[in-house]
């Protein structure tokens, strides 16, 4: 059975993702995500969860360690996974994922959030070049990702 690797942060993005549920009995599913109050109940739901520190912008001195301690973790993550497709609704969590299996020839599948219809998330930007199924919700956004695929919303 194919292995897919589902990746978000917390919050919204992790929120989006989840409505591909029916999605992860279809496969041998991963899901990664930060790990806070709100996301450790998903190791009860789910079989197979790991998770990142979390971390915002907010705090720029912490996030840099953060963010560079996630994306060693995801490497390691990576290697003991060995997913063939990585699918993602963002953020900063998924971005170093999305390049370490891009490095690795697995395919990417990046989901555009749907709080924006009008401008390009940084995740976004970062990954629309590599991914190699760039979706969006709104169908607005196919004026700025114009290889993108419009599906419509995931709720």
């Amino acid at each position: 059975m194919k292995k897919v690797l589902f990746i978000a942060s917390t919050g919204g993005h992790l929120s989006e993702l989840l409505q591909l549920e029916p999605l992860f009995k279809e496969y041998n599913s991963y899901l990664i995500t930060e790990k806070t109050d709100s996301t450790i109940g998903l190791k009860n739901k789910f079989n197979h969860v790991n998770y990142l520190v979390y971390g915002t912008k907010d705090h720029k001195f912490s996030y840099i360690f953060k963010f560079a301690y996630n994306s060693f973790k995801s490497l390691i993550l990576y290697l003991k996974i060995r997913p063939k497709v990585i699918v993602t609704t963002g953020t900063h969590t998924a971005v170093p994922m999305c390049y370490i299996g891009k490095l690795f020839r697995s395919k990417i599948i990046f989901i555009e959030t749907f709080a924006n219809n009008k401008t390009k998330t940084l995740s976004g930007k970062l990954v629309y070049r590599i991914a190699d199924k760039f979706i969006v919700q709104w169908e607005s956004m196919l004026e700025l990702y114009p290889n993108a695929i419009y599906r419509g919303w995931i709720y």
